[in-house]
């Protein structure tokens, strides 16, 4: 997948983020992968991972088996 095609993505914010203008993340899916960015800096780095990889890493959040402090 090329750059051009993570820009043209219909980006959402997490349903996590404050909207008081702290850390938030903003998620597109497209067919074959998911892509995070930081909501603060859309023109930033972007990652993108399979469907498999992106349910992994979330269930893990979940579980709390990452230490993820909110």
């Amino acid at each position: 997948m090329s750059t051009s095609d993570l820009a043209n993505l219909q980006w959402r914010k997490s349903s996590r983020s404050s909207g008081q203008g702290g850390q938030c993340v903003e998620v597109a899916t497209h067919t074959t992968m998911i892509a995070v960015r930081d909501s603060k800096d859309p023109n930033g780095p972007r990652l993108a991972f399979s469907a498999a990889e992106w349910h992994g890493f979330t269930q893990r959040v979940k579980a709390d088996h990452l230490h993820v402090r909110g």
